[in-house]
């Protein structure tokens, strides 16, 4: 049964780790996600553990919180993904490099144009994190007042979506005959003007770039929202899932995304669903479990309820630390990641203290154990129709990633559950998806 089904292994970097505390752990680099000799050597490490992508978050404002938790954060600094990734393109050959870039804070052309160079600078490895923005002090850096209402911003996503598509298909594969002799560099009828004229873009096209090596880069989406799913099952062949922490919460949001693909044309197994999982590897549970304890005593209170601020899109430091989660009423916020907050509180009955340390940690699904736990976890996990892989987040670096590589990995390939090595040139080949067709040319 392990032969027929394999692990994917994504690792969500961010550009280092998910944990607030991660750079304050014993052993951390306290500059690594701002220091590309570091993050080099992560990737190379990640090749060896023959990972499929590195994925890279990316955001467009420091985080809305204020100066007291603000001053306490890695990510007030970090590079911009579409500089960084091609950069590693060039130190990794294998590796798949998926970046983030918002539909509501950036125009279809630039996105189209980026990332079909990264595909041909990476040859093939490249992907593409769409992201609806949700945070609200993104949009004052781009000249806006107000934040885009929920479902507009996805609206413009899907538009945006179609609009790089169409672009990315400007010119067929053989477009560019390089005809020496007769002094012809591309062949007019095999490039295509796209006109596109909807009620968010018009843009007219056809790309400067020649088509991507993989014809689209990967097309990655994180939402989980209604929303979310629903243009997850239209457009994404990777899911980065959040879900509540339980594997039922997980199977759920796997069959629904899957059961929605057909109603679309489109075959379910083209879609990979990866949930983010944290990895605490120990000798023992013991050591494990007091390595996740020993970095979440690291979070500054601070840092906690602001945390916990952004994600219920309210100010949390006027309730009542000691006592429940009062009513939240509605905001702009991301709802996916808002409700996952209400609903642990209201099951698990945490107080405000309680939820605030959650927050600024790390509350989503995690395995804190030995490497036989883990990949015993892993292997449910996928056998029970729960992911398809993980992208997997490391507590801390370099050392957190380096036990998974060099232990956890080495287990999942005994079990045959993972790969030994590449099984293509791509990270479409690689994921076992399909090229997509040129929609202009046959």
């Amino acid at each position: 049964m392990a032969e027929s089904r394999q692990l994917r292994l994504g690792a969500f970097m961010r550009p280092v780790s998910i944990h607030t505390a991660w750079w304050r752990y014993p052993g951390a680099y306290p500059d690594a996600n701002f220091n590309f000799h570091h993050i080099k050597r992560f990737a190379q490490t990640l090749e060896r553990g023959k990972f499929d992508a590195f994925f890279m978050a990316d955001h467009l404002a420091l985080l809305n919180m204020p100066m007291s938790a603000l001053m306490r954060s890695a990510t007030t600094t970090s590079f911009d993904p579409l500089t960084l990734l091609p950069a590693l393109a060039v130190v990794t050959e294998h590796l798949g490099l998926i970046a983030t870039a918002s539909t509501t804070f950036n125009d279809p052309y630039h996105v189209a144009r980026k990332f079909a160079s990264l595909d041909h600078i990476s040859n093939g490895r490249a992907a593409w994190n769409l992201v609806t923005t949700s945070n609200p002090d993104a949009a004052l850096n781009f000249g806006l007042e107000e934040h885009l209402e929920h479902g507009e911003r996805y609206r413009r996503g899907r538009e945006f979506f179609d609009v790089v598509t169409g672009l990315w298909d400007s010119w067929a594969d053989d477009a560019f005959v390089r005809d020496v002799e007769n002094g012809i560099y591309f062949d007019p009828e095999r490039m295509h003007v796209l006109n596109h004229k909807g009620p968010h873009f018009s843009v007219r096209g056809p790309l400067n770039v020649a088509r991507p090596v993989q014809g689209w880069p990967v097309i990655v989406q994180a939402g989980a929202s209604e929303a979310g799913r629903q243009i997850a099952a239209e457009t994404a062949e990777m899911v980065f899932a959040g879900g509540g922490g339980t594997i039922a919460d997980a199977q759920r949001f796997y069959a629904d995304v899957k059961g929605r693909m057909p109603a679309v044309g489109r075959d379910p197994d083209h879609l990979k669903i990866l949930p983010g999982v944290l990895v605490v590897v120990g000798e023992t549970t013991e050591e494990a479990q007091e390595k996740r304890n020993r970095l979440d005593s690291l979070v500054h209170p601070d840092s906690g309820i602001a945390s916990l601020s952004i994600a219920l899109g309210c100010d949390a430091s006027v309730f009542d630390l000691d006592g429940p989660l009062p009513e939240i009423p509605e905001t702009n916020q991301s709802k996916s990641g808002r409700q996952r907050i209400i609903d642990r509180a209201r099951r698990d009955n945490l107080t405000v203290r309680q939820l605030s340390q959650i927050a600024g940690s790390y509350g989503g699904p995690a395995m804190v154990g030995t490497v036989g736990m883990i990949a015993d976890q892993m292997e449910e996990w996928l056998f029970s129709n729960a992911c398809d892989g993980f992208n997997v987040m490391f507590p801390y670096v370099p050392g957190g990633l380096d036990d998974f590589v060099d232990q956890v990995v080495p287990e999942l390939q005994r079990r045959g559950l993972f790969r030994r090595e590449y099984e293509g040139r791509t990270l479409r080949e690689n994921l076992g998806l399909p090229r997509p067709k040129n929609r202009f040319f046959p």
